[in-house]
């Protein structure tokens, strides 16, 4: 068996089915109250029963009996319970704050405590406590709880009082206050709900003075004809319709002090910011508040009147002074803006260096509104004003050392001079060629004015035949391999760190002609050569000379060719050709010897030898010649070549009365026949004897030639 519930008046139980049996007695025994104990009996169904009409903060003694069908106890379970003490009355509660309800009863014999609960809809709040009052806590603003009372002693808790209804007060409102001046300050409430009024104290904190109250409807207030400095109490509520005060609300506020007078601000030393003010009365220190115009803030707390700040150019610094007492700070006075020199540009760099231009560049500078350039030599300067972080100084010296300074300038601080200079040299002078001077038909040596400091010097040679140069640090170089028959335009350029020059004057060089690729002479006749060359490159004409020990031919053309006349035959002549420019230049061209053809024999004459044969007789010129005969007629050509040093030549095997043509040449070198030989004709008649001279008939008439 096991107790289930007791109240004040009931103790109920549960046991365990038995087997067998009919019935059940449950039953409770007092062993301090008189009379019969109380008892029920149910039947074999039943596990769970009630015994009810006991006495309250009783100790019974509690037995279950198992019965049979005629009334005989089977088996049997007890137990000692105290049922709980008697139901409290007299209830009264009432709430003091939004948020709490104290409640006040009559104490209950016999009660070691009590249970106390406050209901709003499905919100249950309950707490315990051992004396006849308590306070339920944690509850919600203005609103209406069901209150009641449970005694509670080992056995258990009473049932509930009869309930009484009561609402919470209303709740405190959030205050917020200000003091705009020095002898104000501002309450402002949030509204609190189910509010109709407000009521509104303050008074100083050291109780100086009188208290000032206000009953309004409205949540904002104002107190003025305060004390400056001074802190103040505020104490506020809200009413509810019946006039009923919520929570009270309590908040401490000071009145300002007055405001600094005199703030100056000095800048004695670059970098460096000196803020200072005249007394102000009831103030024990000051705070001094310096804002930059990109955000950043750094304060100053003293109890002097100056403070001293790091400052950095291109700033606008907004500056305020408070002053403090123990109770609070003054409103600001005149806030004060001082505005710093312009930052000095940085990172200038030099975009363009030539020889008579620098241009530079650089970043933008912290409060410039505009800049000035300066480059300054040693004698000159030469300036430029823009807005713009570019600037060109142009008209400057070659090859001269210029101090750059960029000055930055702001309209309120004007230009900072503290800024630093760069050094940048111009670009190198442009030389000035002195002379070309030919060392040999394809080298040239140029001298030039040496006018620049540690520069290098590259000296070029400009034609249709390409480009050639030559380099050197000092004031001369020789440009080789030019091509024959070229013109040139030659000038020189300087490099130095600081750059390169523009190109020198140029001077025209031309190199002499070319000589002919391939050179022939042909011997026309006897005495006249035909002499032949290729074009020459840069040539526009020729002298050709043909020179022996016996004298010269000689001719002067514009043409690839010419006739020279006065040949002398059997005599080797040296051979030159003379290239000549449109300027004169002129190239001497060297080829092989020549030698002229042996010379044509002399006194021809043609004999008759027996009936089909001739002989061809001539005078021989001088040195050894070797000669070849051709005598042809419509009847046949013949042919024959006598050995060296003869002068005759035997035809066999001819026709008479034939008209027979006869050409005696001399013999080449090559072997070849001289084609220029006169032709002879002649008549053989066939009654001519042997040994008789056949007549000659040259080419038109007939004469005799006699042997």
């Amino acid at each position: 068996m096991t107790i289930y519930t007791v109240t004040s008046r009931s103790i109920s139980a549960r046991w365990s089915r038995y087997v067998g049996a009919h019935s059940y007695r449950f039953s409770a025994t007092s062993n301090a109250a008189m009379g019969q104990p109380a008892f029920v009996i149910f039947n074999n169904r039943f596990v769970l029963g009630t015994v009810s009409s006991l006495l309250p903060a009783t100790l019974y003694n509690v037995k279950v009996e198992v019965l049979d069908g005629d009334g005989n106890v089977l088996a049997e379970a007890q137990t000692q319970q105290l049922t709980a003490p008697d139901v409290p009355l007299n209830i009264n509660a009432y709430s003091k704050t939004s948020s709490s309800i104290t409640v006040n009863w009559s104490a209950i014999p016999k009660a070691t405590g009590y249970v106390l609960k406050a209901k709003a809809g499905s919100s249950i709040i309950q707490t315990i406590v051992n004396d006849s009052s308590g306070t339920l806590t944690g509850l919600q603003p203005y609103t209406l709880y069901t209150i009641s009372v449970q005694s509670s002693n080992a056995g258990g808790n009473s049932q509930p009082s009869p309930p009484v209804e009561t609402r919470t007060v209303l709740a405190a409102p959030v205050i917020h206050s200000f003091s705009p001046n020095f002898k104000t300050i501002m309450v402002n409430l949030e509204p609190v709900s189910q509010a109709v009024k407000y009521s509104f104290i303050i008074i100083r904190s050291d109780a100086v003075g009188n208290k000032i109250k206000k009953t309004i409807t409205s949540t904002n207030v104002t107190f003025t004809d305060l004390d400056p400095g001074t802190w103040y109490t505020i104490k506020a509520h809200a009413l509810d319709a019946n006039g009923i005060p919520g929570d009270d609300k309590i908040k401490e506020q000071v009145t300002i002090p007055c405001s600094p007078n005199d703030i100056k601000i000095q800048e004695i030393h670059s970098g460096n910011l000196t803020v200072s003010w005249s007394a102000s009365p009831l103030s024990d220190y000051y705070t001094t508040f310096v804002k930059r115009d990109d955000g950043l803030e750094v304060m100053c707390n003293t109890s002097l009147r100056s403070c001293y700040f790091q400052s950095e150019c291109g700033f606008i610094y907004f500056i305020s002074v408070f002053s403090y007492n123990k109770v609070g700070q003054s409103p600001p006075g005149n806030v004060l803006n001082y505005t710093t020199a312009p930052c000095c540009p940085m990172q200038v760099k030099d975009l363009y260096v030539s020889s008579d231009t620098i241009e530079v560049k650089w970043n933008p500078a912290r409060g410039a509104e505009m800049y000035e350039t300066k480059a300054q030599d040693v004698s000159s300067a030469v300036f430029c004003n823009d807005t713009s972080t570019i600037c060109t100084l142009s008209g400057l010296k070659c090859n001269t050392i210029y101090n750059i300074t960029i000055y930055s300038y702001s309209d309120i601080r004007g230009f900072n001079y503290s800024c630093q200079k760069k050094s940048i040299t111009t670009g190198p002078c442009s030389p000035s060629i002195l002379t070309i001077t030919k060392v040999n038909p394809s080298t040239i040596n140029v001298l030039w004015q040496q006018n620049n400091r540690d520069a290098m010097y590259k000296v070029f040679a400009f034609g249709k035949a390409g480009v050639r140069s030559c380099n050197s640090s000092g004031n001369s170089c020789e440009i080789a391999n030019l091509p024959c028959g070229a013109t040139f335009s030659v000038s020189a350029v300087a490099t130095t760190p600081g750059g390169k020059s523009l190109p020198s004057y140029s001077l025209p060089v031309e190199t002499a002609p070319c000589c002919p690729n391939s050179f022939s002479v042909t011997q026309i006749t006897q005495s006249m050569t035909n002499v032949s060359w290729t074009a020459a490159i840069g040539a526009q004409s020729y002298t050709t000379l043909l020179e022996s020990y016996k004298g010269q031919a000689k001719c002067h053309t514009g043409e690839t060719h010419c006739l020279l006349g006065c040949i002398t035959c059997s005599t080797y002549y040296t051979v030159s050709l003379s290239a000549i420019s449109e300027t004169g230049l002129m190239s001497m061209c060297n080829y092989q010897g020549y030698s002229s053809s042996g010379c044509c024999p002399s006194a021809v004459k043609l004999y008759r030898l027996g009936s089909n044969a001739l002989r061809v007789y001539w005078h021989a010129t001088a040195g050894s010649v070797n000669y070849i005969v051709n005598v042809t007629s419509d009847n046949g050509n013949f042919t024959c070549s006598p050995m060296s040093g003869y002068t005759y030549c035997d035809i066999s095997e001819i026709y008479c009365g034939d008209i027979y043509t006869v050409i005696v040449s001399p013999v080449s070198i090559d072997g070849s026949m001289v084609m220029f030989c006169p032709m002879k004709m002649y008549s053989v008649s066939c009654s001519m004897n042997s040994g008789a001279m056949v007549i000659y008939r040259g080419k038109r008439s007939l004469f005799h030639n006699k042997a």
